[in-house]
């Protein structure tokens, strides 16, 4: 097989076989063929899109590109949920140690920030000493003792994906269906679970623009699901609004554990319990009565303990990651918020850097926006409408400047 007919063949439309796909992906993992040409056949899906068959194929070979997670008999009921990325989404931070209070085990594998979304890895590695480096024989034995386990890939799970994510990320081929549906499903199907329920995001902070989009995607990845015989669930949410109040690494950990503790904001809270009731064996009042009474949160120093974080830093994350600069932003005009506009807030937390725009990049933790105000928010000129955290004043003005254009109030 030769790697440019493939592509040029992708490029014009066509489609690929299942052994077509494999070589492609084996060629990839095993680094006989370049980033240029994978970033080239990243773009021509984009572009062209994969047939139902294409996308399991490719799913399938990203999946055997490593090693599955091999669980007990007479395990937990094992389970996990994967959201498509939105700004401001902290549900995994909450929503992971909850399901460990049900005795569920839920082996949780993660990516790193997407575009303008966040990385659930990117947050957790905010806490002061918390390794997301977990191997398999580890997060089975974490499994056993606290269930759960918040990581990355590993270097044996999923090699392929883990490779093209990064790339996916800074070639502008991050919305596409397939390598979507691949990603996510290659990675969950790893986890050998029982039951996944997928949080699919729609709206201008979203991969998915329109409900119609996010129905297509869900569908697709729930009949891949279907086919390993993971029994998969599907919830549609909005993001035209960031999620809580804050976008940010370091902010979004603080605002997970205020929710972890019976606090936070309202729209976290019940998305969170709304995922956590399509997977859990409790009811939703039990649910929430572990986040009311401290189990949840107990439940998450365990969690930042096992994997080296330090729980004293927990409850003080905001002076351990201090930006130089951090302001009010103050509103221009006065009425009710109409829009606060999700991908322009998420553009303007990449920008202070809280993403990268390249493979490897670091990302300082610090900076981001948080005291976000929400539509249906009845506010007068001068009011605050957030807070920006940002590396200097130059930074915060433009901050400021960007995220005020995503806010649209009647007056």
């Amino acid at each position: 097989m030769h790697i440019p007919t493939l592509i040029e063949r992708k490029r014009d439309g066509g489609s690929l076989s299942e052994d077509e796909v494999r070589f492609l992906i084996a060629e990839f993992t095993g680094e006989r063929m370049p980033d240029y040409q994978m970033s080239a056949l990243a773009m021509a899906i984009y572009f062209q899109g994969m047939s139902a068959d294409e996308t399991a194929s490719l799913t399938f070979a990203m999946l055997e590109s490593g090693e599955k997670m091999i669980h007990p008999e007479g395990a937990p009921r094992i389970v996990d949920k994967h959201s498509t990325g939105g700004i401001g989404d902290k549900t995994s931070l909450v929503l992971a140690p909850l399901l460990a209070c049900d005795d569920l085990w839920v082996p949780m594998i993660s990516g790193r920030g997407l575009g303008i979304t966040g990385g659930t890895l990117d947050k957790l590695e905010s806490i002061p000493g918390f390794s997301v480096s977990v191997s398999r024989e580890k997060a089975l034995r974490q499994l056993e003792k606290i269930g759960v386990v918040m990581m990355g890939q590993t270097s044996d799970i999923c090699p392929a994906d883990k490779k093209l994510y990064a790339l996916r990320d800074v070639t502008a081929t991050v919305p596409s269906q397939p390598l979507i549906v691949a990603s996510i499903m290659s990675k969950k199907l790893a986890e050998s679970l029982d039951v996944l329920v997928l949080d699919v995001k729609f709206g201008s902070g979203a991969f998915m623009k329109t409900r119609e989009e996010a129905a297509s995607l869900g569908s697709a990845m729930q009949a891949v699901g279907s086919a390993m015989s993971v029994e998969t669930k599907v919830l549609y949410h909005s993001m035209d609004e960031p999620l809580g109040r804050s976008v940010g690494n370091m902010l979004e950990v603080v605002e997970a554990i205020e929710v972890l503790e019976g606090r936070g904001p309202s729209d976290l809270r019940e998305m969170t319990l709304d995922l956590a009731a399509e997977v859990s064996l409790a009811d939703r009042d039990q649910l929430e009565r572990w986040l009311d009474d401290g189990t949840a949160r107990a439940k998450l120093d365990e969690l930042v303990e096992c994997q080296g974080g330090r729980t004293d830093d927990l409850s003080r994350l905001e002076s351990v990651h201090v930006a130089p600069v951090i302001r009010d932003i103050n509103a221009h005009e006065s009425g009710k918020i109409l829009k606060f506009d999700a991908d322009t807030v998420g553009r303007a937390s990449l920008a202070l850097g809280a993403g990268r725009s390249r493979a490897g990049e670091p990302i300082d933790f610090s900076v981001g926006f948080d005291r976000l105000a929400k539509v249906g928010d009845v506010i007068a000129a001068g009011d605050v409408v957030a807070r920006v955290h940002a590396a200097s004043e130059s930074a915060a003005e433009e901050g400021s400047k960007n995220i005020l254009e995503g806010l649209q109030c009647e007056s």
